[in-house]
């Protein structure tokens, strides 16, 4: 008698309550083996490869591409083949799918090395050695807290990694006809983001010899199609009245998924656990030499007041009612995609020089653009900065997200008049805005807090 298994989502990181579907790699009636890729999930912060926990038939898969699924909840069904590789209960996992453990023999079992995999049972995972979490792995791999680089998987002939077949997915890009440029033929983030901005790759685009071949009488006999256009007059030349939104909805209404899921999330939980207050200033930088990075003085004027003011340089637990006042400072710097906000952490930022901040926002931007970046380095942030002024706006109310206390705004650079001894200049200054959580800082430290970031940027270099 043929036995099967459900397989519930896992737990892909951090404790997120669920993840969208971007790709399965197989069809219900495949045969899968075990460790082979099953389907490859978006959460909050990365784009995973979820490995197939048996070896066996593809009974059912829950649901569509796009499709949110809630960690805990069955994500395939399989019936499982006794005649090809399947993993021993409780191997690599650390715990047990729920059999008879083997009996003791008095001896010590034999070191093994830890392993984090997806559970079959309930959407857990679980290490096998007691450590410091390194981020959440799914698959039968060694885990340690050194940094994995992600292995690009071929599947349907094409090389890729997760986060290039999710980008090439949104993008409308065919990856079978894009120009591999990666080590051993993998298709990079580069060489996707190329093939979109040309239209080499469009997915359904015919080939492009029998694109050239089609002959240009047929395209001339083609019907015309003309698109109904909106005017703000009726036919007969009067003013159109429209219905009030509520009535007629004429959109699709999507739900939100993957990044803008999560960030809808912390924004509705720091909206009702901060009492938030911001201040504007201006910071004067008129005295800057050339080739001053304005992100690596924002950064550095940050580590300098949070020196003087430690207050705003803290965690702040609303339930006990306690602080926590850092002495390194840990900057989170936010950073806009067509995905949504990621907010990575800037480490260390008191021990950098300029180059070093600039060389490690590169980095971060880098990781996030390539979704490659660890969970962990998206959180424990001590202050975080939110240089939104690189687009437009002048200041703003930043949320203030916990356990943080508060987050630095800067606004687009602007020339204006200032009075000097004898007459007036024209200066630039840099529009600033701290918002902070009044229940944690006063008003005074956060005055003081702004004054060390304007007096740090007033100086030349």
């Amino acid at each position: 008698m043929s036995q099967t298994k459900n397989f519930n989502l896992p737990d892909l990181g951090e404790g997120l309550p669920d993840a969208t579907i971007v790709e399965w790699f197989v069809k219900e009636g495949d045969t899968i083996r075990l460790d082979e890729p099953l389907v490859s999930m978006e959460t909050a912060k990365a784009v995973v490869e979820v490995p197939s926990p048996v070896s066996g038939k593809v009974l059912k898969l829950a649901g569509a591409v796009g499709d949110i699924i809630p960690t805990g909840a069955v994500l395939a069904s399989f019936e499982i083949d006794p005649n090809l590789p399947q993993r021993a209960d409780g191997q690599d996992t650390g715990h047990s799918h729920g059999h008879a453990a083997p009996a003791s023999t008095g001896e010590p079992a034999p070191a093994q090395p830890a392993k984090v995999v997806a559970s079959d049972e309930g959407g857990e995972i679980k290490a096998g050695s007691e450590r410091d979490d390194a981020g959440t792995v799914v698959g039968a791999m060694q885990s340690s807290n050194t940094v994995h680089a992600e292995q690009a998987v071929a599947v349907g002939g094409v090389k890729a990694v997760p986060a290039v077949r999710a980008t090439a997915r949104k993008l409308g890009v065919d990856l079978s006809r894009v120009r591999a440029t990666g080590t051993d033929g993998a298709v990079t983030m580069a060489d996707v983001k190329q093939a979109a901005a040309d239209g080499s790759a469009r997915l359904g685009a015919a080939p492009v010899v029998a694109a050239a071949a089609a002959p240009v009488a047929a395209q001339a006999a083609a019907p015309v199609r003309v698109e109904s256009q909106r005017t703000p007059m009726s036919a007969t030349g009067k003013p159109m009245r429209t219905q009030p939104p509520g009535v007629v909805a004429k959109g699709q209404p999507e739900p939100l998924k993957g990044v803008r899921r999560n960030m809808a999330r912390v924004m509705a939980d720091a909206h009702s656990k901060v009492v938030p207050t911001t201040l504007n200033d201006d910071a004067d930088v008129h005295a800057w030499q050339p080739g001053n990075d304005v992100t690596a003085r924002l950064v550095r004027a940050i580590v300098t007041a949070s020196q003087k003011v430690p207050a705003m340089n803290a965690w702040f637990d609303g339930e006990a009612l306690t602080r926590t006042l850092h002495a390194h400072v840990d900057v989170g710097i936010a950073v806009d995609t067509d995905d949504g906000l990621f907010v990575p952490a800037l480490r260390n930022a008191d021990m950098l020089d300029a180059r070093g901040v600039r060389e490690g926002v590169n980095r971060l931007r880098e990781q996030v653009e390539g979704r490659s970046i660890a969970a962990s380095e998206l959180s424990g942030y001590t202050i975080s900065l939110s240089n939104f002024g690189m687009f437009a706006g002048r200041y703003a109310t930043p949320v203030v997200v916990p356990p943080c206390v508060a987050i630095v705004g800067a606004g687009r650079a602007r020339h204006q008049m200032t009075p000097v001894m004898g007459g007036v200049e024209a200066h630039k200054v840099i529009p600033l805005s701290v918002t902070f959580d009044h229940r944690a800082a006063t008003g005074g430290e956060a005055a003081r807090f702004l004054r060390a970031m304007m007096d740090d940027l007033a100086l030349a270099s």
